[in-house]
């Protein structure tokens, strides 16, 4: 055995140990403390890169879910305006039917109809200006795809939602292809006469329940005059032939409006009503630009519902085009506008491109019911006059139903998407913190164990080093030995 004074090798060694002995307790104690498995890089590196991704990933998901509440409150926000927008369109329509009953109302009271009617459309104005979220206007067409017809020889309005052919609607143009033609109902009738001029034969007929007489010294030129002047009660025009019968026609396209004849004598017919030749309902596809797209269609069709024109054409998703008879004899694809899309971008996620769009169209009432009555809306209703109040309440049956459509595709927008949008972000937000506890949250219980443990190796370690502070001593002995 050596013995040295300057070196003292055991004091070194339990110095080291004790040394890394400090540094462990340390490391324990800010475990402890911070309750995290890993405080620094150097704990565990592949471990800090890994939870690390998963906080960040973690904060996108919470976000994502408020982000999602957002969307579901301004939802609610634009929907409640569409209520009131509805109610006012209800009340509209109760005006319009008073209207209608032109047996019991005077001109005053029409007038002071007509003046409720611009009340009610100036609140349906404000609340499609005045709607807003923060500074954004949620129902003026900002948010919402617009249509923009350039060819009106062809199209005279156009309505399109946030959807196309299930996908989104971007801005890009506007083409038509003709599927099916329209047609009107027709009945050609029986009885021939040579020239306008010839005398027709006395008695009575009907069409379509409206009652017509053919009096004494009644000529071909005569009774169409007559018949033509019914127009209006009727739904039909008549035309004639010389060397033919006079042919009914009706005024509509498409199959919603049947022409029935009947007479008492033999004027037109030959004593015998007559069977016509029923209108068909136009179709046409529409093409637009959307996304992912390049671009998707969607088959537009005519008369549906009772009363609708055939050339006025609903799509399964609900847009709409009212189409003219130019259009209606147009059979190849033909551009005739453009699409302007001002959609509504919700974060939903917590990655890039992880987002959803919806597109709310402008409310105001130029743009409501602009597809019963060709060229008209709620903005232009005139009830002052039996037309004009027959007519509004088509516009306002129309505006009604238009904007159902909307609540109801906004409503499903919110319940569908969002809601169980912030569903499933709760769950994966859940699970990934579970995960990333698991690699970064420390083992109180294991971590305690190794405190008590650092804590005893210090305390032996620092009884050890004091004892090999002493070995050097031993040397005097041998230099007391000898002196």
């Amino acid at each position: 055995m050596s013995l040295k004074i300057n070196t003292n090798l055991q004091a070194l060694t339990a110095m080291r140990h004790l040394g890394l002995t400090e540094d462990r307790l340390q490391g324990s104690v800010t475990r402890l403390s911070t309750g995290l498995r890993i405080n620094h890089g150097g704990d565990d590196p592949a471990g800090l890169i890994i939870s690390e991704g998963m906080r960040s990933q973690i904060k996108g998901l919470e976000q994502a879910i408020r982000n999602s509440q957002d969307a579901v409150n301004m939802s609610k926000t634009a929907e409640g305006a569409l209520d009131e927008v509805q109610r006012l369109l209800l009340s509209l329509r109760a005006i319009a039917v008073s209207s209608a009953n032109t047996a019991v109302v005077d001109a005053n009271q029409l007038a002071a109809n007509q003046t409720q009617v611009r009340s009610v459309v100036q609140s349906i104005n404000r609340i499609a200006e005045q709607t807003t979220w923060g500074d954004k206007k949620l129902l003026n067409g900002a948010s919402g795809a617009v249509a923009n017809v350039t060819n009106t020889n062809l199209v005279t309005s156009m309505y399109l939602g946030s959807e196309f052919g299930g996908q989104a609607l971007v801005n890009g143009g506007l083409s038509i292809t003709r599927v099916t033609a329209a047609t009107q109902t027709t009945v050609a009738l029986a009885t021939t006469y040579a020239a306008g001029t010839t005398a027709v034969p006395a008695g009575t007929f009907s069409i379509n329940g409206t009652t017509i007489a053919s009096g004494p010294g009644e000529t071909v030129n005569t009774l169409l005059a007559k018949i033509n002047q019914q127009s209006d009660k009727t739904g039909v025009a008549a035309s004639f032939t010389a060397g033919a019968g006079i042919t009914l026609t009706s005024i509509k396209h498409g199959s919603q409006f049947p022409i029935q004849y009947t007479e008492t004598a033999s004027i037109l017919n030959n004593g015998a009503g007559a069977t016509p030749t029923v209108g068909a309902n136009a179709v046409f596809t529409v093409t637009a630009s959307t996304t992912p797209g390049p671009s998707a269609s969607e088959t537009f069709t005519g008369g549906q519902g009772p009363g609708v024109d055939g050339l006025t054409l609903v799509s399964s998703s609900g847009n709409r085009m009212v189409i003219t008879p130019a259009g209606n004899g147009t059979s190849a694809a033909t551009v005739v506008g453009s699409a302007t899309v001002g959609s509504m971008r919700f974060q939903i996620g917590a990655n890039a491109n992880q987002a959803a769009t919806f597109s709310i169209p402008s409310v105001t009432a130029s743009n409501l019911g602009t597809v019963a009555v060709a060229g008209s809306s709620v903005s232009a209703i005139d009830v002052t006059n039996q037309t004009g109040a027959t007519n509004a309440i088509k516009i306002i049956d129309d505006a009604i139903q238009q904007l159902a459509t909307l609540r109801g595709q906004l409503g499903s927008f919110q319940r569908d998407f969002l809601e169980s949008n912030i569903r499933s972000l709760g769950v994966a937000s859940e699970n990934m913190t579970a995960s990333e506890s698991s690699i970064r949250d420390a083992d109180i219980a294991k971590e305690m164990t190794e405190y008590t443990k650092f804590q005893i190796l210090r305390q032996s370690g620092m009884a050890v080093l004091a004892q090999a502070n002493q070995q050097p001593q031993s040397v005097l002995s041998l230099l007391r030995g000898g002196g």
